[in-house]
């Protein structure tokens, strides 16, 4: 008896599971010696992070993951009211950390406790070189200046704001950009003369931009608390690297970027 069509495909996705499988059966020795973690299966954490701790934060993970075999830590940087739009939509992710406590407090209902892990002050980004010669929060009033600044929902353009409103100097930005690197971008490509920006920030483009300090009596202090999320798929792992980040190797790490104590 010739077999029927319907035989046929039985038969096709018989050998289509058994080849799917096979690879799963060869990956799983039934011994934990794949991934083995002192009993554990290898975990994978998803980090939500403020794009100003873009830098310090992969030199981080690197030194987590290394004290830590079988942990793999993946992160996703953006302004933390990006991160905080993520989080209420349920993107899938295991902690956060932000550059301000009001975003973070904004999402008690999400986090764990929130620990504060570092601090960061603003200083003037200006073009290499500085040729507009600006020395002070003063001199970005002048009209003749292409200025950039974070927009005021962004914790960055918020503390610039505060800032700038302080000292009585009124700034037209040329544009509002969406986090600190965004801003930062901008004043290395040519495409303004100043901004506002995180110390740290401007650390790392010393080669391309100068950074004009200011005074501690006209600045202000940012603050970055890392939360673990209730929607972690991994709790245990996601507190751990959390309390981690307050620890003495994660604050070195945070130190040597230029990033102050909590």
């Amino acid at each position: 008896m010739l077999p029927t069509r319907t035989g046929h495909r039985r038969a096709a996705a018989a050998v289509l599971a058994a080849a799917l499988l096979a690879p799963l059966a060869a990956c799983d020795s039934g011994d934990g010696s794949a991934g083995d973690t002192g009993g554990a299966a290898g975990v994978r954490l998803t980090v939500l992070a403020a794009s100003s701790l873009t830098d310090v934060f992969r030199t981080a993970g690197a030194a987590y993951e290394k004290s830590h075999p079988g942990t793999e830590v993946a992160f996703s940087f953006a302004g933390s009211q990006e991160l905080a739009a993520q989080v209420r939509q349920g993107a899938p992710a295991d902690a956060l950390v932000t550059a301000d406590t009001r975003t973070m407090d904004g999402l008690a209902a999400d986090t764990g406790e929130a620990v504060v892990i570092a601090g960061n002050r603003l200083v003037i980004a200006t073009e290499e070189g500085n040729p507009h010669r600006i020395d002070s929060l003063a001199d970005l009033a002048d009209d003749k200046l292409k200025v950039v600044l974070a927009a005021p929902q962004v914790p960055v353009g918020r503390y610039s704001r505060q800032i700038l409103d302080a000292q009585g100097v009124e700034v037209r930005p040329v544009s509002q950009e969406p986090n600190v690197r965004a801003v930062l971008s901008k004043v290395e490509l040519g495409e303004a003369d100043a901004g506002l920006v995180y110390r740290t920030d401007a650390t790392t483009a010393a080669g391309t931009t100068d950074a004009v300090d200011i005074p501690d009596e006209q600045n202000a202090v940012a603050s970055y608390p890392a939360a673990p999320l209730k929607a972690s798929g991994n709790p245990d792992a996601a507190a751990a690297f959390v309390t981690w980040l307050g620890g003495p190797e994660a604050q070195k790490i945070l130190r040597d970027a230029g990033f102050q104590q909590p």
